[in-house]
């Protein structure tokens, strides 16, 4: 495809991107892109400490991931290193271990290169931090999901309930405002909205309010 369409969504942990992009790749019939799962897998992948790393070691872990994208829509699958990832890169763990290989400049630089070589073949819909910002400032539809900390933690909660996983609501408050601070004001790629993003506060408004807002945006 020589002019693949791109919409990217950006925004913190929590705040519904993932449910966002999954519905509206699939009503546009693009490829859904979850960067987050990117990160996440290149953390589970190298595991704890990372950011302790000597810059050789981590180069050369760095060159033995690759990725690729199968499907289209809401059922897109990310593989690593031609394996499906799965619910295994979900855990809070992982979230705060990807938090912390987010702020290092070659982890950022290698999946700057794998995500913009996906959207180079892919039409997509992009969700992450810094989609609109960084990795497709030219992108025709930008948007930045927020919400309050209490109503992403309660959203979290019980998706993990659902899950049948363990779940604490107040460390899942404390541990996504950690990161939102971690990822708004690291030195490299802060989180922020891109100047020309549609800034949609999901705080108090429905899932299918959200999706209706942006696909008339994308749809104009």
């Amino acid at each position: 495809m020589s002019n693949p369409m791109i919409v990217t969504i950006d925004g913190p942990a929590g705040v519904g991107k993932s449910t966002m992009a999954k519905m509206l790749a699939a009503e546009l019939e693009l490829a859904y892109l979850d960067t987050g799962a990117m990160f996440r897998s290149v953390a589970w992948r190298l595991g704890s400490g990372v950011q302790h790393w000597e810059l050789a070691r981590l180069e050369e872990e760095l060159s033995w991931i690759e990725f690729a994208l199968e499907g289209s829509g809401a059922d897109t699958r990310l593989r690593l290193n031609r394996n499906m990832v799965g619910e295994e890169i979900r855990s809070e763990e992982v979230g705060m271990w990807a938090s912390n290989v987010a702020t290092l400049t070659p982890v950022r630089t290698f999946l700057k290169k794998a995500q913009q070589d996906l959207g180079a073949r892919f039409s997509l819909v992009a969700e992450g931090r810094d989609m609109g910002t960084v990795i497709f400032p030219d992108a025709p539809h930008k948007f930045f999901l927020d919400a309050d900390v209490k109503v992403r933690a309660g959203r979290r909660y019980l998706q993990l309930k659902d899950m049948g996983k363990p779940a604490n609501l107040k460390e899942l408050e404390e541990s996504i405002a950690r990161r939102d601070k971690q990822d708004r004001n690291r030195a490299v790629a802060p989180l922020k909205a891109a100047e020309d993003a549609m800034l949609v506060d999901s705080s108090h408004l429905s899932k299918q309010e959200v999706f209706e807002l942006m696909l008339k945006a994308v749809k104009g």
